[in-house]
């Protein structure tokens, strides 16, 4: 019964901040690997940031030094920090979980809508 639940999404100035959480109900975070992801309109989607088990955290380059994944395995919530904004971090944002034991599964939230102004 794993569901990801995106929230905090919104319409934002270029330069802003924005803080996404997914709440992780059912997964076991010491298992899976947390993501988040995004997708522009006719664009196909695209890795974020992810969070190991272990804590060890990985960004794409276009938001290295401006996003930062964290989570919070007692309320089994995982978070993205977003800051500086640009128009081109525009799009829907997924969250994301991977087991790394077998059976290997994916799970994957509804989305939540980011929209930055220039």
């Amino acid at each position: 019964q794993e569901q990801l639940v995106e929230s905090g999404g919104g319409l934002v100035q270029a330069g802003g901040s924005l803080r996404l959480s997914c709440a992780a109900s059912g997964v076991i975070f010491s298992i899976n690997i947390m993501g988040w992801y995004r997708q522009a309109p006719g664009k196909q989607r695209e890795l974020v940031a992810t969070l190991a088990p272990g804590g060890a955290a990985n960004y794409a380059d276009s938001v290295k030094g401006r996003f930062t994944i964290s989570s919070d395995s007692t309320g089994n919530t995982v978070y993205l920090q977003m800051s500086s904004l640009k128009p081109e971090d525009t799009a829907v944002y997924f969250c994301n979980a991977q087991r790394v034991i077998i059976p290997r599964q994916e799970r994957w939230g509804q989305g939540t809508q980011v929209t930055v102004s220039s």
